[in-house]
């Protein structure tokens, strides 16, 4: 009842004062919420908090999983647009490899990194996953370099298989987004795994120089 005779008010009052007693109404509902603490806030049962956890806990995915599937629809993605898109424009397979490295090393630096800092629970926690985890600007050009090398891995890896395979088989295996996907996500954590192994042994020797 008090609504509707709040609401029967107002209609009988002018613009001016209609819209002063909605500004009021709007800077209420803000202090309040700017005010609002453990002593004010209504108090909500533990059953309807565990139903919201229990949702979460249904969707919840692990931070592996999330890295990895980045690493893997990007670079399947690249095989899609710049290895078959391209195939048809760019006859010339170093050409080819080529633009596929440089857009490899673009989209690593500026969504595939920036994704995978995103998933972080804690600042910095996902660095593990990258060849170079700062945010530089001077990186988007040593990802780019680094693409080269992780897609020149790639295409031995196919000459390999290829080679085995016409052997077996007398075909080969032709470069589909699944597969280029995964043969990049393989080079670039063994890369990144050399590098962590690296940079131990050089801590190690640091610290053995020390004491």
């Amino acid at each position: 009842m008090g609504s509707i005779r709040d609401r029967a008010n107002m209609s009988t009052k002018g613009p001016v004062e209609r819209s002063k007693d909605y500004y009021d109404l709007k800077m209420k509902a803000v202090a309040d919420l700017a005010d609002a603490d453990e002593s004010n806030s209504p108090e909500v049962s533990e059953e309807e908090i565990n139903k919201y956890k229990s949702r979460a806990g249904k969707l919840h995915v692990s931070n592996t999983i999330k890295v990895l599937f980045v690493k893997f629809w990007f670079s399947g993605a690249i095989c899609w647009f710049f290895i078959w898109g391209l195939g048809n424009y760019l006859k010339d397979q170093l050409d080819q490899l080529f633009i596929t490295a440089l857009a490899y090393g673009i989209v690593t630096d500026i969504l595939i990194n920036n994704a995978i800092r995103f998933f972080a629970e804690e600042l910095g926690s996902n660095d593990k996953w990258m060849m170079f985890p700062k945010k530089k600007y001077i990186n988007l050009f040593l990802n780019i370099i680094y693409s080269f090398l992780v897609i020149f891995i790639v295409y031995q890896i196919y000459i390999v298989i290829n080679n085995v395979f016409v052997q077996i088989t007398g075909n080969s295996v032709g470069v589909g987004p699944i597969l280029f996907g995964v043969f990049c996500v393989i080079t670039d954590l063994t890369l990144i795994k050399i590098k962590r192994v690296f940079l131990g042994i050089i801590e190690d020797a640091k610290k053995k120089a020390v004491n």
